[in-house]
């Protein structure tokens, strides 16, 4: 029997831990063969993330701290969907206005992609930002907690690569979104889905 053919009943599902961003589910999941296996799931509201390419070939960058892995990474400006039934571009240009300063005239749509599937729904999608200009100073969000000492750069794109490839940009979504962008690239951006593009993967249990 192919997994494709088999429905994988849920025969209970409990609340082991809830947070203020993350919770966990515990699911009694029957497999194919018959018998019922335990699945944890770390359930996630979903986020989004900005590669914002500049008119000289640069991408905007962010260096945060990150608890979980006990040091900063190089990341894209990024953040939770946290507000319930809005549009994930909008979301992705909050958070370039929030991180980076930045507003932009265009948007396309890059990547989609599922973070860790064997343990967590949490799901992101990843935009290009074009035609860039900055928020005037006293327009500025201020950063608080960890975004408080949040470093910015701009770095041409074919380096930005070559650090991934280097193994000194790590942070699974800036690699994602920057190898796509190169991809992209070579076909002049022709065949970008549109902002409003289906995301069946988007969690639906906030927002």
């Amino acid at each position: 029997m192919t997994a494709e053919a088999h429905r994988y009943e849920v025969t209970e599902s409990t609340l082991a831990y809830e947070g203020r961003i993350i919770s966990v589910r515990r699911d009694q999941v029957r497999m194919p063969e018959g018998d019922v296996s335990q699945r944890d799931v770390v359930v996630h509201p979903g986020a989004v993330g900005v590669v914002a390419l500049d008119d000289g070939g640069r991408v905007v960058m962010v260096h945060q701290y990150r608890h979980p892995v006990g040091g900063p990474l190089w990341e894209l400006p990024a953040g939770i969907l946290d507000v319930p039934g809005e549009p994930a571009s909008v979301a992705a240009a909050r958070e370039l206005a929030e991180e980076a300063g930045l507003r932009a005239d265009r948007y396309d749509l890059l990547v989609d992609v599922w973070s860790s599937p064997g343990m967590t729904d949490e799901a992101y999608r990843v935009f290009l930002a074009r035609d860039l200009h900055e928020i005037p100073a006293a327009e500025r969000y201020v950063p608080q907690h960890e975004e408080a000492e949040m470093g910015l750069a701009r770095i041409d794109l074919d380096e930005a690569v070559a650090r991934v490839l280097r193994g000194e940009i790590t942070n699974a979504m800036a690699v994602v979104g920057l190898l796509a962008t190169v991809r992209a690239r070579t076909a002049d951006f022709a065949g970008l889905r549109p902002l409003d593009a289906p995301w069946p993967a988007r969690p639906a249990h906030r927002g």
